[in-house]
C-alpha cells in the first residue's frame, strides 16, 4: 500500500496550495524576518482585514521576563480581520526571552531616544520606530510588578507600581497638525469594557498616567520608551498594558492582556474574526538532523549516533508551536544553533526552548563504528489519518490531537520494505474502554475510531491512546492520539444590532425587556464547529431550543419568566462544552 513518494509530494503540493488559497481569499498576512540567522531574529506579521481601516501595532516581548506579554502577542499573529490592520511583533528582543531575562547589553525600552548602533537592542529598536511609523496606534504588552493604585496601600498596591494597568504618557496630547489626542479618556473607555469581564476584584485595571512630560514625574526613564517615541514624536495614541507580576496563572494573565486588546481593537474600529486563547503544554516532536549531507528525524528524547569529525546541522524543529522555537546545542554554538554547522568532537545535547521553556531535548553519542546504524531510521514511514476533514502525515513517535466527539479514520500508512498484506493497525486504549481493535490496510475495511467510546482520564484535561503499526509480531511504528475535552472559548453576540460582545464560559449577560441578541458566532476547539449545537435553556424542557447564527433572542420573550432560568448552552454529541446566563435586569422590564 506504499505510494509513490513523487506522487505523495505532489498530492501534499496540491493540498498546501488549495489551503493557502482559500485562506488568501479570506484573509491576507504577511511574515518578515529581520536580522535571520542571529539570536536576535526579529519576526514581524502584518494582518490586512478585508475592508480598509486603521492599523493597530502590537508589541510583545521588548523585555524577556514578561512572558504574559509575548505569549499573548503572538496569538494575534494568526488573527484574521474583518475591518482594520494588525502589525503584530509577538518577540521585540527574542535573545532575552531565550534568556529570561530583562535585558542582555541594555533595556531595548529604554532606546528609542537615541540614535545608536552600539547594541544588537538599538538594530532592532530600527526597525521597531519604522512600524510605528506605519501605524494609527499602538499598544506595547508588558508585565508589571505589583498592582497600581493612585493611593499608597501596601507595598505591592500603590502609585509606583505598574502591574493591572493601562499607562499612557499624559491625559491629553496636542499634536503639531491641531489635533487633540484624548488618552485618558480612551483609556478609561477601554477599562470600563475590560473590568465587566473581570471577576476578581483585585484584579481590575486602573489608568496610569506616568505625566512624562511634567518635570516632577516619578518616571523620567519612560521618555526613553517605545509609547513615548509614539506619541511625542509620530503623534499617535500609545499605551501600555500591564498585568500583574504578581499572579502566577500564565494563562490569566494573558487571558486578561487578551481582553484588554480586544477592547482596544473594538474602540478602534478593527473587527477581528477569530481572537481567542488556545493554550497547549510546549511539546517537541523531532529535529530534523543533517550529518555528512545525510538527513535523519531525531525523536525526542533519542540519541543519534555519530562519530568525531562528523558535520552536523540541525536543519528543522517540528513541536505543537510553530513560532518561538530555537535549539541550543550545548558547548556548541550560542543559544539558537538552528542551521548552524557544527564538528562532533565530543558527545553532545541538544535542548529545545519555546519562549525560554524547555520543550524537549535530544542528544548525540560518539560511536568507532565506520558503519553506523542509527536507530531513527525506520522502515516505517508514515501513517495518514483524518478527522473532520483534516488530514494529517504522521511519523513515528507523532502525537495526533483530536476532539472528543471526532471520528478518527486510517487512510493509509506508508512503509519501506513491508508487503501492504503483512501490515495491521492496533488501537491500544490504555483505559480498556474502546476494546482492542484491529485493521489491515488495503483490503477495503475502514479503520475508524470514535473518541466517545474512549474514556477519559482523571486529569479531565484529555485522554491518550497509541495507535501500532504492525507487520507480524513485529511492531514497526507508534502514533498517538490525544483526545482533548471539547469546549467553548468564546460566544459573540450584538446587542439591538450594535457592536459585537464576547463572553466565555460561565458569562452573565444582562439584557432589558426591549433588548435583542443576535447569535454571531461561536468558537470552540472543534473544527468547523462539527456537530456543535447552540440551545437557549429555559425553566422547562419544552422551553429548550436550538439556535443558530443569525437567530436572535428577545428580551421580552424572557421577562415573564426566572430571569435565571435561561442559559446559551453549547453542546456536542451530549457533552456541554460552555454556557453563558441570560438574565433579564428586573429594573429595566416593563410593569405591564
Amino acid at each position: 500500500m506504499n505510494l509513490p513518494r513523487k506522487l505523495l509530494t505532489c498530492l501534499l503540493t496540491i493540498i498546501s496550495i488549495v489551503l493557502l488559497t482559500h485562506s488568501e481569499a479570506m484573509s491576507k498576512t504577511e511574515h518578515v524576518v529581520y536580522f535571520e540567522g542571529t539570536d536576535y531574529e526579529l519576526h514581524v506579521y502584518r494582518i490586512y482585514g478585508k475592508e480598509p481601516g486603521k492599523t493597530l501595532l502590537i508589541i510583545g516581548g521588548i523585555q524577556g521576563d514578561e512572558s504574559g506579554g509575548y505569549m499573548t502577542a503572538d496569538l494575534y499573529a494568526d488573527m484574521s480581520l474583518k475591518k482594520g490592520n494588525l502589525i503584530v511583533v509577538p518577540r521585540a528582543n527574542f535573545l532575552s526571552i531565550i534568556k529570561h531575562k530583562r535585558a542582555i547589553n541594555s533595556d531595548m525600552n529604554r532606546r528609542f531616544n537615541i540614535d545608536s548602533k552600539e547594541y544588537y537592542e538599538d538594530n532592532v529598536v530600527e526597525i521597531l520606530k519604522g512600524l510605528i511609523d506605519q501605524s494609527d496606534f499602538l499598544l506595547n504588552l508588558h508585565e508589571g510588578s505589583g498592582f497600581y493604585s493612585e493611593r499608597y496601600e501596601s507595598d505591592l498596591v500603590n502609585p509606583k507600581r505598574f502591574g493591572q494597568s493601562v499607562i499612557a504618557d499624559t491625559d491629553v496630547f496636542s499634536t503639531k497638525d491641531g489635533r487633540v489626542l484624548n488618552l485618558a479618556y480612551i483609556a478609561k473607555d477601554v477599562i470600563k469594557r475590560v473590568n465587566l469581564r473581570i471577576k476578581d476584584k483585585n484584579h481590575l485595571f486602573k489608568f496610569n498616567n506616568h505625566r512624562t512630560f511634567e518635570k516632577d514625574t516619578i518616571h523620567p526613564e519612560q521618555r526613553k520608551s517605545a509609547t513615548f517615541y509614539a506619541l511625542s514624536t509620530r503623534n499617535i495614541p500609545a499605551f501600555g498594558i500591564e498585568a500583574s507580576k504578581e499572579i502566577q496563572d500564565l494563562e490569566k494573565k494573558m487571558r486578561y492582556q487578551s481582553i484588554v486588546i480586544n477592547a482596544f481593537m473594538e474602540r478602534f474600529d478593527i473587527v477581528p474574526e477569530t481572537p481567542g486563547i488556545e493554550l497547549e503544554t510546549p511539546r517537541l516532536s523531532y529535529l530534523v538532523v543533517s550529518v555528512n549531507d545525510k538527513e535523519y528525524l531525531l525523536h525526542n528524547t533519542n540519541v543519534l549516533k555519530v562519530r568525531r569529525g562528523d558535520r552536523v546541522k540541525i536543519t528543522g524543529i517540528v513541536a505543537n508551536y510553530k513560532r518561538g522555537l530555537t535549539v541550543d546545542v550545548i558547548g556548541v554554538g550560542s543559544s539558537n544553533d538552528l542551521n548552524r554547522v557544527f564538528v562532533v568532537e565530543s558527545a553532545l545535547k541538544a535542548v529545545v526552548m519555546k519562549d525560554g521553556y524547555k520543550c524537549g531535548e535530544a542528544g548525540f553519542a560518539l560511536t568507532d563504528d565506520l558503519a553506523v546504524k542509527n536507530d531513527q531510521v525506520h522502515s516505517f514511514k508514515y501513517l495518514i489519518v483524518e478527522s473532520n476533514g483534516i488530514r494529517q502525515v504522521l511519523k513515528d513517535a507523532e502525537h495526533f490531537k483530536t476532539i472528543r466527539g471526532d471520528v478518527v479514520r486510517l487512510i493509509d500508512v506508508v512503509t519501506d520494505g513491508y508487503r501492504a498484506d503483512d501490515l495491521s493497525v492496533n488501537l491500544v486504549d490504555p483505559a480498556g474502554a474502546a476494546g482492542a481493535k484491529t485493521s489491515t490496510p488495503g483490503k477495503g475495511r475502514d479503520f475508524l475510531i470514535n473518541t466517545l467510546k474512549i474514556k477519559p482520564s482523571n486529569n479531565k484535561t484529555g485522554s491518550s491512546c497509541s495507535i501500532e503499526v504492525s507487520s507480524g509480531k513485529d511492531i514497526i511504528g507508534t502514533v498517538y492520539l490525544d483526545i482533548e475535552e471539547p469546549k467553548m472559548d468564546y460566544l459573540v453576540l450584538r446587542q439591538n444590532k450594535g457592536g459585537k460582545r464576547w463572553y466565555t464560559n460561565g458569562d452573565l449577560i444582562s439584557i432589558s425587556a426591549s433588548d435583542v441578541l443576535e447569535i454571531v458566532d461561536v468558537k470552540t476547539n472543534i473544527n468547523g464547529n462539527a456537530g456543535v449545537k447552540v440551545n437557549l435553556t429555559g425553566n422547562t424542557k419544552n422551553n429548550e431550543k436550538t439556535i443558530m447564527p443569525g437567530d436572535s433572542i428577545k428580551g421580552s420573550d424572557l421577562q415573564h419568566k426566572t430571569a435565571t432560568g435561561y442559559q446559551i448552552v453549547i453542546t456536542r454529541d451530549g457533552i456541554v462544552l460552555g454556557k453563558a446566563v441570560v438574565q433579564v435586569v428586573e429594573s429595566l422590564v416593563s410593569k405591564y
